[in-house]
């Protein structure tokens, strides 16, 4: 069991670093991630999902769904999705509204950038050079990096590293799903929301968000006036 640590809540101040996750925060490409986990499915002889269940059931990381979805087959699924998504995830790769404008602003304002993602770390990074944004990240850590994946603590120590910073309430932490507000509160970090969480407002009962904005051009929006 992850012990928890006591999460003060400051006022939104600028903060020293902030770590985000990468799909639904700043990108979206879960058509292809849908694609890829129907092609495994089907595979197996098993029901596909419409888009919309991909979304809410999309949420660990690989290797920790698939065992569970797929059994002792697991890791033949996974070479089935990882090779779908690899032939097209930049083709079905669009930044969200602000996302790049937030990133250049922290930046601007000498704040560390990182990224916390639980998809697997060469696709991460893949994607980040293709749109340009790895310019502005100190980190980019992915499923597979750390010895665990989100939201157990190790990949936001990890992503902090090369600042030679510490998690705390001078590190913000930004995402769309209950694992990255878990996350957070786990980390001590602040817990800042983008967007409505996939997987229902009941997931965030235990880890709730200190804010939420509907979407990184809002965030963007706050950044400035700091």
């Amino acid at each position: 069991m992850l012990e928890t640590p006591a999460l003060a809540l400051p006022p939104l101040t600028l903060p020293r670093a902030v770590l985000f996750d990468w799909d639904n925060t700043l990108i979206t490409n879960w058509r292809c991630v849908h694609a890829a986990t129907n092609a495994a499915l089907e595979a197996f002889g098993m029901p596909v999902w419409t888009l919309e269940e991909s979304y809410t059931r999309v949420r660990q990381s690989l290797r920790d769904a698939f065992p569970a979805l797929f059994g002792d087959g697991w890791e033949r699924a996974r070479d089935i999705f990882y090779a779908h998504f690899e032939t097209h995830h930049l083709d079905y790769l669009d930044p969200l509204a602000g996302a790049g404008q937030l990133l250049e602003a922290l930046s601007a304002r000498g704040v560390y950038v990182g990224v916390v993602s639980n998809k697997t770390g060469r696709f991460l990074r893949t994607e980040a050079r293709a749109l340009g944004w790895d310019r502005w990240c100190g980190a980019l850590v992915g499923a597979g990096d750390a010895e665990a994946d989100k939201p157990h603590p190790a990949p936001v120590h990890l992503a902090l590293q090369p600042a030679g910073l510490a998690p705390g309430p001078d590190v913000w932490f930004v995402g769309d799903a209950d694992v990255d507000m878990e996350v957070a509160h786990r980390t001590g970090c602040v817990p800042l929301m983008v967007g409505a969480t996939p997987h229902g407002e009941g997931a965030l009962s235990i880890y709730p968000p200190h804010r939420r904005f509907a979407g990184c051009d809002e965030l963007c929006t706050l950044v400035d006036g700091l």
